[in-house]
Order: C-alpha cells, then sequence, then structure tokens
C-alpha cells in the first residue's frame, strides 16, 4: 500500500468505521460483568484504530505537538490507573468526566479562535456544533470537579442551597441561550463567546453543588452522558465522524443509565437535579446518635457471635454497600464467602443498583476480589429470595437497606426501592457507628428483633468473622 493510499479520504473513513464497530460492541460487552474486560478492550482498540486513522490524515499540521501530547497524557493516565484505588474509582471516573468535557470545549474554541488566522467562515451547522461543544463541555468540567471534590470529601457531601437558587440557575441558562445565539450568528464576536465560556464554568459549579451524596451515582453517570454530548458536537465542529458516532454512543448510553439509576432510586431526573435531597432529609431526631435513641436501643454483637448463627445455616446473601469500598474489605468478603461455601452454605451477593457512588461500584470491587459472576445477583431477582434465607450480611450499606424507603411516606427515601434485607431470619449488620448514610436518615433496620449489630472498620469485623467461622 502506498502512502498515499493510507492519507486517503477513503481509507481513512473506513478506519473510522471500523473504529466505530469497535466502540459498539466494547459498549454491548460492558453491559455484563463478564463480558466487561472484553469490552474494555475491544473499544481500546478501537480508540487506536481511530487515533492511527487521525495521524495519517493529510490536513496533520504537527505531528511532533500530537505525539508530545500523547506521551504526557499516556503517561498521565497510567500513573493514575496504577495509583488510583479500587475504592477511589468514582472521583477518577468524574475526573475522566470533566477532562472530556475540558478537552472538547478546547478543541471548540481553538476552532473558533483561529477564524482571523486562517480567513475561514464558519457556517452551516458549524456555529451551533461550537456553541453546545463549549456550553456543555465547559459545564461537564466544572460540574465533574465540584463531584470530585464532593467524594473526595474535600467539601461536604451534603446538598448546599440558598434561597433564589433556581431563579440564579434559570438566569444563567437564559443568558447563555442569548450569548450563544449571539455567536452563531456572528462567529467574530469573542465577547459573546468568552461570556458564555464563562457563564457555562459557573452553571456547572451551580448544578452540582445542590445535590447531596446519595444522588452521586445519578449526578455521575449524567455528568458521563454531557462528556459524549460535548463530543459529539466538537465531531461536527472537525467534521470526524469517530467523534460524532462515539460521542453519540456515550451520550445515548449515559442518560440511559441515568435513567436506570433514577428508576432505582423512585426519582425523577427533575427530582435529583432541582430537589436538593441531601438538605431534604436532615431533620431534628433523625439522624446520628439522637435518631438512634428515639428508637430503642442496639445490642453490640461479636463475630463470635454471629458463628453460632452460621453454624446452623444453609443460606446467605451477602450486601455489600460503600462502607465496603472504604474499609477496602473486598478480597475479606471473598475469603468469608469462600469458607462458608466450604462448610456447605450456599452464598450470593445481592447488588443494589445505587450502592456505592457510581453505577456498578460494587460490581467493580467484587469483581477485582475475583468473586464468580454467578454469586452476583441483581435487586429485582434477590429480592423474592430474602425470606428464605437464613442469614443477611449487610457490610457498610444503608439507605438500600433501610425499611423505612417502604414504610414512611414522610422519609425522603420513600418509596425507592431497597434490598429486603429484613425479611431474612438473620441480619448481621456491619457498621463503624450508627451514623446514618448518604441520605442522613436514621435506618429502623438496626433496631428489629432480627438484626445483630457487629461494630467495627468492615475489612477486620469480616476477617474476624471468617476466622470465626472456620474455628467453629
Amino acid at each position: 500500500m502506498s502512502e498515499s493510499f493510507l492519507q486517503s479520504a477513503n481509507f481513512i473513513q473506513s478506519a473510522y468505521l471500523v473504529a466505530a464497530v469497535m466502540f459498539i460492541l466494547g459498549l454491548r460487552n460492558l453491559s455484563s460483568p463478564k463480558t466487561a474486560v472484553r469490552g474494555n478492550i475491544q473499544a481500546a482498540i478501537g480508540m487506536f484504530i481511530a487515533i492511527v486513522a487521525t495521524l495519517l490524515d493529510a490536513n496533520v499540521v504537527s505531528y511532533g505537538v500530537i505525539i508530545g501530547g500523547i506521551v504526557v497524557g499516556s503517561a498521565l493516565g497510567a500513573l493514575l490507573a496504577l495509583r488510583i484505588e479500587m475504592t477511589a474509582m468514582p472521583q477518577m471516573v468524574a475526573l475522566l468526566n470533566g477532562f472530556g468535557g475540558a478537552a472538547s470545549a478546547l478543541v471548540a474554541s481553538a476552532e473558533l479562535l483561529s477564524q482571523p488566522e486562517t480567513g475561514a467562515v464558519h457556517d452551516g451547522i458549524v456555529p451551533f456544533a461550537i456553541v453546545a461543544s463549549v456550553l456543555i463541555g465547559s459545564v461537564t468540567m466544572t460540574g465533574s470537579a465540584v463531584a470530585f471534590a464532593k467524594l473526595q470529601e474535600l467539601v461536604g457531601s451534603g446538598a448546599l442551597t440558598y434561597p433564589g437558587q433556581q431563579f440564579v440557575n434559570g438566569a444563567l441558562g437564559i443568558a447563555l441561550l442569548v450569548l450563544g445565539g449571539v455567536v452563531m450568528m456572528d462567529t467574530g464576536n469573542f465577547g459573546a463567546f468568552y461570556g458564555v465560556i464563562g457563564l457555562s464554568l459557573l452553571l456547572g459549579v451551580l448544578l452540582v453543588i445542590p445535590i447531596g451524596g446519595a444522588d452521586m451515582p445519578v449526578v455521575i453517570s449524567l455528568l458521563n452522558s454531557y462528556s459524549g454530548l460535548a463530543a459529539c458536537a466538537t465531531g461536527f465542529v472537525l467534521d470526524n465522524s469517530t467523534l460524532v458516532i462515539s460521542g453519540s454512543l456515550v451520550g445515548a448510553s449515559g442518560l440511559i443509565l441515568t435513567q436506570i439509576m433514577c428508576v432505582a432510586m423512585n426519582r425523577s431526573l427533575g427530582n435529583v437535579l432541582f430537589g436538593a435531597f441531601g438538605a431534604a432529609a436532615v431533620s431534628e431526631g433523625s439522624t446520628g446518635e439522637a435518631g438512634a435513641q428515639d428508637q430503642g436501643n442496639v445490642v453490640a454483637y461479636t463475630p463470635q457471635d454471629a458463628a453460632v448463627i452460621f453454624s446452623n445455616a444453609q443460606s446467605v446473601i451477602v450486601v455489600p454497600g460503600y462502607g465496603m469500598a472504604v474499609a477496602q474489605a473486598q478480597h475479606a468478603v471473598r475469603d468469608l464467602a469462600d469458607t462458608l461455601v466450604e462448610k456447605g452454605i450456599s452464598v450470593k451477593f445481592a447488588i443494589h443498583p445505587v450502592a456505592g457512588r457510581m453505577p456498578g461500584h460494587m460490581n467493580v470491587l467484587l469483581a477485582e476480589a475475583d468473586v464468580p459472576y454467578e454469586r452476583l445477583v441483581e435487586m429485582d431477582e434477590i429480592n423474592p429470595e430474602f425470606p428464605e434465607t437464613d442469614v443477611a450480611i449487610v457490610i457498610g450499606a444503608n439507605d438500600v437497606v433501610n425499611p423505612s424507603a417502604r414504610e414512611e411516606k414522610s422519609s425522603p427515601i420513600y418509596g425507592m426501592p431497597i434490598l429486603n434485607v429484613d425479611s431474612a431470619e438473620h441480619v448481621f449488620v456491619i457498621k463503624r457507628s450508627m451514623n446514618p448514610g448518604f441520605a442522613g436518615i436514621q435506618n429502623p433496620l438496626f433496631f428489629k428483633d432480627n438484626t445483630m449489630m457487629i461494630f467495627g472498620d468492615a475489612k477486620k469485623v469480616v476477617v474476624s468473622l471468617a476466622e470465626a467461622v472456620r474455628n467453629y
């Protein structure tokens, strides 16, 4: 093959088509834990093909700058991938969403700002695509930065609200529409363009700060969708079919996942974005130790006490939550499950869609610990099994097992589908303290007659529990 053929439009577009097919196959395989690794590899191969095809384009101005960017970016990406713990993956995803939005906004900005030098006149869909890319990308960047700060606990994870918040956001939205329209009619109006950038960055912050920690899985999914939409718009700016296709895939799949998360919480997307869930949950006598005293006393048990119950059990369901992630207890949990299986006890893991701080958080942690995929069971499938289960072990989960969602209409989580662990014959709850979860409300499960509270670091407690079961 000659160099001219490799640089031809037909070859490059064909390579882009192959890359798009790999993206679709990768996304399809990411839908299941069993095939997720294969899906990641397929998508990575697709991206590699797209990058090589882009570098073969005869219109490339400077290979040195591009290769330098690839080297620096790859080094930073490898460093983050190696150093970031699996428990911090939600923060990592939030950052990556922000980087994606920033990249799209920067590319679209460069295209518009280079207009006086190149003499190009933007018309057709390009001005609209530039504005859309900058607006969505900037919102994604600052919104993701706030999400990262909340997840990393650099700022409070609760909802931050102030009087007139919705009015301010609405005014910003109207101002952005006006300025965006001005830019689309006159792409040389850089004052209006800078206004779009500044207001978009501000809007990203103001949209995420009123969202409490309980809604972080939805926020991360939505920001991921935003980053895809920004990339899609940038594809129209550059007339790059791969960006259009891949951005559309990310945008659409992110929106679908966001809807799934909302259904799992029995809430609308509007309620998540504008409902200030974290703030609504706080009320006198409903949080912390005070709320616990109102509902009665709990008795702390030891792992040795729990081992006695296990000796007569035939079935166990493990319910992992964010507390397991914080304690990095996933490997200890797998060891406990293996120990129970060796004793002839059936073990399954109940996975709630919004357990943890990002979609699929528990699946990722358990997969890292090599828990067999067939033991992971989704909420709708596992719930009918709890009444027939001897022991349910709740490890660091809270809101997703809170009976208030079924029983108390005044509760801020009322109507949210939960794992019905309280239906099991015995319930072990492993927690550091009686403090509430993300929703900020106390959990009546802790005070039920069939519940045994085991206080302590999740990893240490599970290790002791496994040892007690082996020695009983």
